[in-house]
């Protein structure tokens, strides 16, 4: 058993979480949260390091799982777009120095496909994809039983993928899968079709509000919705085709809609995935649901010893 911190960096808020981490479970002993908006990342980090330190505990490991671009092998976080600033920011040296213990990083989408696959829906397989679903969309990939992450960390983006020549943007670009297949998306996608149709839709329009029609039979919504699942389909009709997974577990906006998506996306994947390909790969939402940037920043944590 080993006693971890792990550090999940957004562009919003970061959390610090404590765990104690066996070979194929993780308990969660402590988590506090602080905002990061309008701090350098040198005050983001040096807020990490009080907090660690104010635990009074001694560890024997550290994870860290924050967007990307980054480079896992070097430990360096490369400009992420939600975190302006941070450009080639040496954050595993910041802690391996300070707290003299190893410490890990990956990208979100990586690290939670990584805890996902130790610890949750993908249990026991050996080829796993999982999507985000979240303020973006980004996938990472379990192959052969292993975390792939490609030549320099940049496998797996699949919102970069354009389904469509116009449309909602995301990953920088129109029509992009995560400007059809985000949260932030599929805002973007009603506010799109709202000025096309002259719907009215408040400036604070959410994909919350969004959902919130769809359940009381709002059709200009439901309309929204059912395109967004339409293009989610195609992007796991590829994901099948290409990859061949197991199982494929996407977070964020799908596990918390999980029932409605999958209504809509299992009759287009029967129709556009290759059969026997499809016929072996599951489709579910997050098991380690709300939780997961806490347990896959303590998975990173102990990759070394898992991997």
């Amino acid at each position: 058993m080993r006693t971890s911190f792990g550090i999940d960096i957004g562009g919003t808020k970061c959390a610090l979480s404590v765990g104690e981490c066996a070979t194929d479970s993780v308990k969660i002993l402590h988590r506090e949260e602080f905002p990061t908006h309008g701090l350098s990342w040198r005050q983001v980090l040096d807020e990490f390091a009080r907090r660690i330190v104010a635990l009074g505990r001694t560890f024997d490991s550290g994870g860290i799982s924050c967007g990307g671009p980054l480079d896992s092998r070097r430990g360096v976080v490369l400009s992420p777009p939600n975190l302006p600033g941070w450009d080639e920011v040496p954050i595993v040296s910041y802690f391996e120095d300070r707290f003299h213990v190893p410490v890990h990083l990956q990208n979100d989408a990586n690290a939670c496909a990584y805890a996902e696959w130790k610890f949750g829906a993908g249990r026991g397989t050996r080829n796993m994809v999982f999507m985000t679903f979240g303020t973006g969309l980004g996938a990472g990939l379990v192959l052969d039983g292993k975390l792939y992450s490609g030549t320099n960390d940049n496998a797996g983006e699949i919102g970069h993928i354009r389904l469509a020549p116009t449309g909602p943007i995301g990953y920088n670009k129109e029509g992009s899968a995560e400007g059809f297949c985000s949260g932030a998306g599929m805002a973007r996608l009603a506010r799109i079709r709202a000025a096309e149709k002259g719907v009215t839709l408040p400036d604070d329009f959410s994909t919350k509000e969004l959902f919130r029609r769809v359940d009381e039979g709002d059709e200009f919504c439901t309309a929204v919705f059912k395109e967004s699942a339409a293009h989610l389909a195609t992007i796991l009709a590829y994901t099948i085709d290409i990859l061949n997974p197991e199982v494929i577990v996407l977070g964020g906006v799908f596990m918390r809609q999980q029932d409605r998506f999958l209504r809509e996306v299992e009759p287009i994947l029967e129709r556009e995935a290759l059969p026997l390909a499809r016929k072996a790969c599951r489709i579910c939402g997050a098991e380690l649901s709300e939780n997961i940037g806490d347990y896959a920043a303590l998975a990173v944590a102990n990759m070394d010893e898992r991997r």
